[in-house]
């Protein structure tokens, strides 16, 4: 089973770093994914577009001058950091006040994947991983999801990621990406949801509207091929998440807050 930790890195643009505290962020040393588990190609492109405002005709001309901002994200959904992540982006896209047309595309990261499938007692994965240390990081993630609002809930248990990784693929292809991820890690870091729970999964697809989330689920070879070009192409260079690639040109690691997103999206558009 991979080992893992938790870091202080940060990867971003030089401007960025002033006077900038660098967040949390969840590590695992670097795994293979040379032979991923096969399955039919169906190669996957479709990105999660989020809605635009609604312009008058006089606003017409403001429209057609936003700036893209794309964004990939590299997460797991067992990654608390992850959560905080996603909450403080959508603050800053909020905060950009319509300044932007956005595209988000969530990409697959496995902290540990040896998990189980059947899943483990939550407190006892994080007490036989972090030892002693367990119970300063369980209070100090309680403490940051306070701040937004949430009750950090250490019940229930966890495991593997996978089938959660292959909805996400699954939800992208009906512009749902974004919003399932949400679902997810609710239930899983607020309601003690197993995160590899089949009837989680599909009632979370179920909420934001994902049609056949069972019948894909079903079939475990649906989506592996995907998942794993994903995991080759975006995760193979970094250690841990969440991780953010804004336009190709700023990167950034961690649970950012809403202010470091904001200076790179402007950044990103130049």
């Amino acid at each position: 089973m991979a080992k893992t930790s938790t870091s202080y890195t940060q990867r971003i643009s030089p401007r960025l770093t002033e006077n900038i505290q660098v967040q949390h962020q969840y590590t695992i040393p670097p795994f293979p994914i040379k032979n991923p588990i096969s399955s039919n190609p169906n190669p996957f492109l479709q990105l999660l577009s989020l809605p635009d405002h609604p312009f008058s005709s006089s606003d017409s001309k403001r429209k057609a001058a936003k700036k893209l901002i794309r964004i990939d994200v590299s997460s797991d959904t067992v990654c608390p950091w992850c959560f905080v992540g996603k909450r403080n982006l959508d603050k800053a896209i909020a905060a950009s006040k319509d300044q932007y047309k956005f595209q988000i595309k969530w990409h697959p990261f496995l902290l540990n994947p040896s998990a189980p499938k059947d899943g483990v007692n939550k407190r006892d994965y994080y007490q036989q991983k972090f030892g002693g240390r367990s119970e300063q990081i369980v209070g100090r993630m309680t403490e940051v999801f306070k701040g937004l609002g949430l009750q950090y809930n250490m019940d229930g248990k966890t495991g593997s990621t996978l089938d959660s990784h292959r909805l996400i693929y699954f939800s992208g292809q009906q512009g749902k990406q974004h919003d399932l991820v949400e679902e997810l890690f609710l239930g899983y870091f607020t309601q003690a949801k197993y995160i590899g729970d089949h009837n989680f999964l599909v009632e979370s697809a179920k909420k934001v509207g994902v049609e056949g989330a069972g019948e894909f689920l079903q079939n475990p070879n649906n989506g592996l091929s995907e998942v794993n070009e994903e995991l080759a192409k975006y995760s193979a260079d970094i250690t841990g998440v969440p991780y953010y690639v804004i336009n190709e040109k700023q990167k950034l690691s961690g649970g950012q807050p809403p202010e470091v997103f904001l200076q790179a999206f402007q950044l990103a558009a130049e």
